[in-house]
């Protein structure tokens, strides 16, 4: 059944057709990018097409339990907060079905940030959600950045073209090279203008984040480091935080 930290035991919207499935669904504050310590509500959404060595969430790659987009709404409009993360998993794998959810949450005038991995085409994204893309390093799959098969699974390239200065940019780095290669490739890219912030994020149980800021002043990298608040708060296997 569903997890939700303040809701024991609810019972979601059952239906044929529609519905979105999702794992939980709760009430705490963001714990990375710009919107750190905001309180926000997490929607959780079933299923991921990647499997990233470093993955916190990997209860997420099932399917969930279907949500109609009203009961959806009802919920997150019963916690009081203004702020709304669709996560998961990958919240594209959802389509229509996701885009029509975050442009009603847009039309009652919330703030909705989009946590996703960049692999599936952003294109139909309601203009005034807050992408956070995620772009997966080669440590993420413990692969060669050269490798054919890292190339076209890493990241849908298109989608930087879509991203605007409202938008995020989140690379997890795994060691000294992960780190060179996202250096590299926010440089190449010249992603600095193309976003509002590009964050540099040390894998949990690979990175000190001590060691990431001297790369990152070595380089005078134009980044900003972002930790995983909600860990340090509630300890790194904390769920519905």
């Amino acid at each position: 059944m569903l997890r939700d930290r303040n809701n024991a035991g609810i019972q979601p919207s059952r239906g044929p057709i529609r519905m979105l499935g999702v794992i939980e669904i709760f009430c705490s504050i963001q714990g990375e990018g710009s919107h750190t310590g905001v309180p926000c509500v997490f929607v959780r959404l079933a299923r991921c097409n990647l499997r990233c060595g470093y993955c916190d969430t990997p209860y997420s790659f099932g399917s969930g339990d279907p949500f109609s987009q009203q009961a959806l709404l009802d919920r997150i409009e019963s916690y009081g907060t203004r702020t709304v993360c669709i996560t998961g998993g990958e919240p594209m794998l959802h389509g229509e079905r996701v885009i029509a959810l975050m442009q009603a949450l847009v039309d009652k005038d919330m703030i909705v940030l989009l946590e996703t991995n960049g692999t599936i085409p952003l294109d139909d994204v309601p203009k005034k959600v807050v992408r956070i893309m995620d772009i997966k390093t080669p440590g993420a799959f413990n692969m060669d950045p050269k490798d054919p098969s890292f190339v076209n699974k890493h990241l849908h390239v298109p989608n930087l073209d879509l991203l605007t200065q409202g938008d995020e940019i989140k690379f997890v780095v795994t060691d000294r090279p992960d780190y060179e290669w996202a250096r590299d490739f926010v440089r190449e890219h010249n992603l600095t203008s193309r976003v509002g912030h590009v964050l540099m994020a040390p894998s949990w149980d690979d990175v000190d984040p001590k060691t990431l800021v001297s790369w990152m002043i070595e380089d005078n990298l134009n980044a900003r480091l972002n930790l995983q608040v909600h860990k340090y708060i509630w300890g790194p296997d904390a769920q519905g935080v």
